[in-house]
């Protein structure tokens, strides 16, 4: 551990936080890259290479954030977190170097980068929980959603702001320019004490003493922390003895399972990222002109999904998570949905249309599937199987942002972009209608409530959970 005197509790929440930032900049800095590296690789017409280029990252992914839970049981979240940003460190560098044309050393290079965005992912909001004093956490997944998001502006930012250099350079810089979050993340960690979980998990009672004597105002505080740590230690190795992957799918627990990472599911397959990584392409398929010059629209959408990620930090208490995901859920799909209907009424329609239409699609997802997703991840599984059943919400997550980077360019090389974003659409209703029949409402509720009732048949109501919705 980091023999500090005293670590101010705002440098901790800080690096917390600056982890999210660095996990959006990866997310968004591909955006306005794209565009340049197509020209310079003359990759036009060749959109599987371009989905995989892209999506290359969410696939390292899938893997990161379970290959990160078992090294940090085993080295500590600080630890863990300080090898992600070297590994983010070396994949953003290795990035900006890539050989002319080599296309495979860039995917595979990416899924390196992806194995540290799902660790980091993973890691940093776990490691900001367990450092934060109880009132601070609920907070967390707003202030953590927040972060991100500003992360994607930060890159979409710098990509605008080099986008006159020449197509060679200008992809390369924005791809090793995310080294400096990076190392920015790693300096920080390295002040920075481990966890007093991890610590007193692995019998470091008086190390674990000292790093809440940072954090923490008096003894008595730290007294009563140390103890509930201990407790739900105990607990948790004692689920982790009863728990299998059958335990999941048994007739106590199954429907809370579907639930949980049905909306995890939902969240991706409902075409975001398809937004955030594509933009620039998508102006450009609309109005004929480069993507290159379109770099301004990813700096709108950035400064939306902030003022969004605002906006739900301000009202995640004040309503039910089932009635702010059937709101945005419904307007969000009939904002993929209507360019199209109108695209067949008026064929001459301005095709910036398209545009406005995904402007509300985001402003809407910054504030409702965005955040509330994982705040229902957070809070639907009971402890016997929240391990294993956080871990496959994530994989899935993790397996639709992929699959949606991967097949957006390949399906609107094959049919309208309209008509692709219409189908996004009917996800997003399908969504809303899962949210109605199969997910409880869970604020207010203690895990014990949630855990006690059972889910009922599509044609009656879910459960008792859900009145007043």
């Amino acid at each position: 551990m980091v023999d500090e005197k005293k670590i101010p509790s705002g440098f901790i929440y800080f690096f917390g936080a600056f982890g999210g930032i660095l996990f959006g900049y990866d997310i968004g800095v591909m955006t306005g890259a794209l565009p340049f590296l197509e020209r310079d690789w003359n990759l036009q017409n060749s959109a599987g290479v371009i989905g995989w280029i892209t999506s290359a990252v969410m696939f390292g992914a899938i893997f990161g954030g379970a290959l990160a839970g078992q090294l940090s049981d085993r080295l500590g979240r600080r630890k863990t977190i300080l090898i992600s940003a070297l590994i983010f460190v070396v994949g953003s560098v290795l990035s900006g170097i890539a050989p002319h044309d080599g296309q495979g050393y860039l995917i595979a290079v990416r899924i390196l980068l992806g194995l540290a965005v799902g660790a980091a992912s993973a890691l940093v909001p776990a490691y900001m929980s367990e450092m934060a004093p109880a009132r601070l956490r609920g907070r967390l997944s707003g202030i953590n959603q927040t972060m991100i998001v500003s992360g994607m502006l930060l890159s979409y930012i710098v990509d605008f702001l080099l986008k006159d250099l020449p197509e060679t350079t200008g992809w390369r810089l924005m791809l090793s320019l995310a080294a400096v979050p990076a190392l920015v993340l790693f300096f920080g960690v390295l002040r920075l004490p481990e966890s007093p979980r991890f610590l007193i998990k692995n019998n470091r009672l008086d190390e674990a003493r000292k790093v809440l004597s940072y954090i923490r105002s008096t003894n008595e505080e730290i007294n009563v922390e140390i103890t509930q740590i201990q407790e739900a230690a105990k607990a948790e190795a004692r689920a982790n003895q009863k728990t299998a992957w059958g335990t999941l799918l048994s007739g106590k627990y199954r429907y809370l399972l579907i639930a949980g990472v049905g909306v995890a599911a939902f969240q991706q397959f409902q075409g975001a990222n398809a937004i955030f990584y594509y933009i620039p392409l998508i102006v450009q398929k609309a109005t004929g002109h480069a993507a290159s010059s379109a770099l301004m629209w990813p700096i709108i959408q950035g400064v939306i999904l902030v003022a969004g990620s605002l906006v739900f930090i301000m009202i995640a208490d004040k309503f039910n998570r089932r009635t702010l995901l059937t709101v945005g859920g419904t307007i969000m799909g009939l904002s993929f949905i209507l360019p199209a209907i109108l695209n067949v009424l008026i064929p001459n329609a301005n095709p910036m249309m398209i545009v406005a239409f995904l402007c509300i699609y985001v402003a809407l997802y910054s504030f409702t599937w965005a955040p509330i997703t994982w705040v229902i991840v957070g809070e639907i599984f009971p402890l016997v199987i929240r391990g294993r059943a956080s871990g496959l919400a994530s994989s899935f997550n993790w397996i639709g942002s992929f699959l949606v980077g991967l097949l957006f360019p390949i399906m609107t090389a094959s049919m309208s972009q309209e008509f692709v974003f219409a189908i996004f659409g009917v996800i997003c209703l399908l969504g809303v209608l899962f949210i109605r029949i199969c997910v409880p409402e869970t604020r207010g509720h203690t895990l014990e409530e949630i855990e006690k009732i059972r889910g009922k048949s599509a044609g009656g109501k879910l459960n008792e959970l859900n009145r007043n919705v």
